[in-house]
């Protein structure tokens, strides 16, 4: 696994599932059992109710293009190599919501649509922590 360069996340108690789950290749994310819905990011209760009746649930890995920047600057150690490229929030299938970045597409708005499918792709970063990432479906 090459040196990796960029910030990582630092599970804790409340989002741990998350990232043990990307570790194995299969996202879960939160879901309020009173309401059905589903949310990210992980949290101790859910946003809709208020109540710690939540569950861990697989989701797809699809979904659609909510909205994007492309990054031209970057000055950050880690980042500065990798400029131009798409952040984005995606809308999974199951309705929540998430920031992640979007690769294997040319970081250009002629290539980058609003609206456009999607699907999960796992960045093994470290042997701890796995990235959710997203690619053109």
């Amino acid at each position: 696994m090459a040196d990796y360069k960029k910030p990582l996340p630092t599970p804790d108690p409340v989002t741990q599932p998350f990232w043990d789950s990307l570790k194995a290749h299969e996202m879960k994310i939160q879901r309020c059992n009173d309401t059905g819905k589903y949310f990210f990011y992980p949290r101790g209760m859910s946003p809709f109710t208020l109540s710690d009746n939540i569950s861990w649930e697989p989701v797809t890995g699809k979904g659609t293009l909510h909205a994007f920047t492309i990054v031209y600057n970057q000055r950050a150690p880690g980042f500065s190599e990798e400029v131009p490229y798409v952040v984005a929030m995606i809308d999974l299938e199951e309705g929540a919501r998430m920031m992640t970045n979007l690769i294997d597409v040319q970081p250009d708005p002629e290539h980058v649509k609003i609206g456009m499918p999607v699907e999960i792709v796992y960045e093994d970063a470290t042997d701890e922590i796995t990235l959710p990432k997203f690619r053109p479906a």
